[in-house]
Order: C-alpha cells, then structure tokens, then sequence
C-alpha cells in the first residue's frame, strides 16, 4: 500500500471519527429535545384537559364510551383519558385491544402524592410495537391521562439517523478525495527527492541540487538537508577519487623506484653467481653496489611504511621535548658519517610539545635532503620568534626553483632533470618521500615547513614548531 493511499485512508477515517462523534452528539441532543417535546405536549393536553373539567360538575363525570375513539396500534395521535377516583376508565379517545389503557395503582397513588405537578410513566412492550408515555394527573373528581405512542419519538430519532447516514457518506467520499489530493501534493517534493537521488545514483552526478523552496516548511527542510548531504558527498567522491589517483600514482612511482635498485642488485648478483671470472676489484665493486642498492631500497620501503602508516591515521604522542640537545646531536652523527661536508649548528633553548623519534627523523630528512646537494657547507639554526620555534637547513647547493617549492613535498616528485644545471637548479637524486614524510611530521605536530633561498646561498628548508613554554 502505498504512502499516499494510506494517508488518504488516514485522513478519511480521521473524518468518520468525526461524523461518528458529531453523529452521537446530535442523536443524544435531539433524543432528549423529541422525549422533552413529547413530555411538554402531554403535560399541556392533560392540563387543558383538567380546564375542562374543572367546569363540569361531578355528576356529569358517568362512565361513557367515546365517540370515534382511536386504535393506539396503528395511532400515534395524543389521546385523553378520564379516570375516576378509584382507576376505573370514564372516558377515553383512544383504546388498545378494544378498551381504554389502564393505569396501575402504584402509578395513580404516586401521582396523588405529586399532585398538579403530576407523573409521567413509560408503559407496554417496545418489542410487541406497542409503548404508550402516559402523563397522569390527578384533580378533584378522579385521574386525567394525556398518552401517545413512543413511535412518535422513534421514528422522529429515526428520520435524525438517516439524515445523519444520508449525508455522512458523500462527506466520507469527499474526505477522501481531498485526502488523496491533499497527501499526493504534499508528498509531490517527496518523490521529487526520490527522483534526484535515483538519477544521482544512477548518473552519479553529484553536482546536482534539488531548487530551494520559497516555504520554510518541513519539504524545504528536507530539500535543503538533501542538498547539504549532496555537497557532503560530492566532496567524499571527490576526495576518495583523488585518494585513489594519488594511491595509484603512488603504487606506481613506488614499482618504479623499487625496479631501479632491484635491476642493480639482480645484474651484479647474475655477475657473481654466473658471471664470467672477474677481477677482485670488479668483485668487491659489484658487491658494494648491491650493498648500496640494498640500503637504498631498505630506506625507501621504510620511508613508504612510514607514509601508509601516516595514511591509515597514524598519531603522534606529544611531550615536552628539549630541541637544542636533540637537534646538536643529530648534526654531529651526520658530520661523522660526511666528514667532507661542514656543518654549523647555531641552537638557541627551546621546548616543543613533539615526538622526540619523529623529531629526530625530521632532523635527519633535512639534513639528508641537504647533504645531497650541498657542496661543501650545511647550516643549521634553531631560533625562537614570539611563540614559535625556528628550525631552518640550508646549504650551499644550486637551491629549488622557484616553481618547484610547492611540489617538493608531494609524494615521489622531483625537479625536472632536463632543467638541472650544476649552478643553477638541484640535482635529481633520492625517491622524493623524504620531505613528504618531513611535512607529515610538521602537520602533527601542529607546524608548517616551507621551502625557500637559504643563508649559505643554496636552498633553505624552514619548519616552524609552536613553543612550548615553561610553567
């Protein structure tokens, strides 16, 4: 069943409830208005008729039989009967089964006791069709009774019902209709929406938007959340479709760095395992190349586990961490693996809330990057400015171009070899994951690295850390 058919059905059967409700009201209010009529007709009749009465002397008031008088089974007229003192029938307008309607005892005694007010008295059988209301009053030579049949009443309530059936159903009907109409304009924006989401998942085009309704009603709402979820997913597709360029780009300057190292490995184990006979300087040479080569590929797959992991949403525990000692130490390690390259380090005090390993291999990336292309001098310095600490590399290479700043932290990147001179650019060494790495760890530790002209006159590598201040 459909949504619409059931509000329809919902909205008709909230107007039935209503009809029934209204329905009851009437009946109960016009059953008491037609019993309270007929009761006020008897009282008159039996009051107009102790008028009369009242004139007559008493022994005028002999038993007589009634001239025309009414069958009460078919009559629903009001009649007139004259009892005397002790019940007995004197006069009567109207008869049931060939004589006058008697009155009981009880009933006569208790309207004695109620006197001019009178009695009023249900009698006979409703299910036999025939039930007299009776008013009795009493006065001073017997009983008057004003009767008329309860069929009266009856079939004026039942004339109310069919009325109230008659126009019930038409009402019903229209109801409905105007249920149905109402609730297929009302879910008109609904099937609207349906409709977008459906061609967007068919078409996926995320840059459609449902109009913005004029209304603040619940629709427009709903158009407006849908158009607001639309943007949310337009910039997930987005960003998992350049997620998945960047991991395939990724897989594949991954497979081309690894096959570089590899081929090397492969060609001079090949020579020494089935090579022809070679000199021992050849041997060694090809040995130290394989060691080389497998270093190089150590290096590269610890640098991409280091990026999956950062991926994946690796984070860094932060602590206080002293970097004068830690980035002194660091420099004087590499001074002792490159002897032929100067390095000065000038490190004021200062604390960063950092990782004190994913420091040090920050460090060690900025000097690798630099010992690469220095020639014969690296500086290092760590400065404090307001609330930020200072950490800045530079040698005195050929420096980064201009245009390639930016891009020299992406994943794999490296300049232009075709452009590189020995003075005026740097040279294309390494896998390009160093300073991608060195960004993610200056990205959590809530800092920014920059690439630009250094002191020494080569490139200069800035990271600015936040300080940490003392308590």
């Amino acid at each position: 069943m459909s949504l619409r058919l059931r509000l329809a059905l919902f909205g008709a059967a909230v107007v039935a409830l209503a009809l029934v409700l209204f329905g009851l009201a009437v009946y109960g209010l016009v059953a008491r208005s037609v019993e309270t009529n007929q009761d006020k007709d008897l009282r008159s009749r039996a009051g107009a008729a102790v008028s009369e009465l009242a004139s007559t002397p008493g022994s005028a008031l002999t038993p007589r039989p009634p001239l025309a008088p009414v069958d009460l089974h078919n009559d629903t007229d009001v009649f007139i009967e004259v009892l005397a003192p002790d019940g007995s029938p004197l006069y009567s307008t109207g008869v049931l089964n060939g004589t006058p309607p008697s009155v009981a005892a009880s009933v006569l005694a208790d309207a004695t006791r109620h006197g001019a007010s009178g009695v009023f008295v249900t009698q006979g059988d409703a299910q036999r069709g025939m039930q007299l209301r009776l008013y009795i009053r009493p006065f001073t030579a017997g009983y008057v009774v004003a009767g008329q049949s309860t069929r009266v009443p009856q079939s004026n309530l039942s004339g109310i019902v069919g009325f109230l059936i008659i126009s019930g159903i038409p009402t019903l009907l229209a109801a409905l209709v105007a249920s149905w109409l109402v609730a297929g304009r009302a879910l008109k924006p609904l099937k609207d929406v349906a409709a977008a989401a459906d061609g967007i998942g068919r078409t996926r085009d995320f840059g459609r938007r449902l109009s913005n309704r004029p209304s603040r009603d619940e629709v427009a709402i709903l158009a407006s959340s849908f158009n607001r979820m639309l943007d949310e997913l337009q910039d997930a597709y987005r960003n998992v479709g350049n997620a998945l360029e960047a991991q395939r780009r990724f897989v594949a300057d991954a497979s081309h760095e690894l096959r570089t190292p590899l081929t090397t490995i492969q060609g001079n184990a090949g020579l020494l395992a089935q090579g022809p006979p070679v000199t021992h300087d050849v041997l060694r040479a090809a040995a130290a190349d394989i060691a080389a080569e497998s270093e190089r590929m150590a290096r590269l797959v610890d640098r991409m586990l280091t990026l999956a992991r950062a991926d994946s949403g690796l984070q860094l525990e932060l602590a206080p961490v002293a970097l004068r000692p830690l980035v002194t130490e660091v420099c004087r390690q590499a001074s002792a693996v490159h002897p032929g390259t100067a390095i000065l380090v000038d490190a004021a005090e200062a604390t960063v809330a950092g990782d004190q390993d994913a420091l040090r291999q920050l460090v060690w990336i900025l000097l690798d990057n630099a010992l690469r292309h220095a020639r014969s001098r690296i500086s290092v310095r760590v400065s404090v400015d307001g609330d930020w600490v200072r950490l800045m590399v530079g040698d005195d290479g050929a420096g980064i171009a201009p245009a390639d700043r930016d891009r020299v932290f992406e994943r794999f990147y490296k300049a232009d070899a075709s452009r590189a001179t020995a003075t005026t650019s740097r040279t294309v060494n390494g896998a390009g994951l160093g300073l991608s790495i060195a960004r993610w760890i200056t990205d959590q530790h809530r800092g920014r690295i920059i690439a630009s002209d250094g002191p020494e006159g080569g490139a200069g590598l800035f990271v600015d850390l936040p300080l940490l201040r003392g308590s």
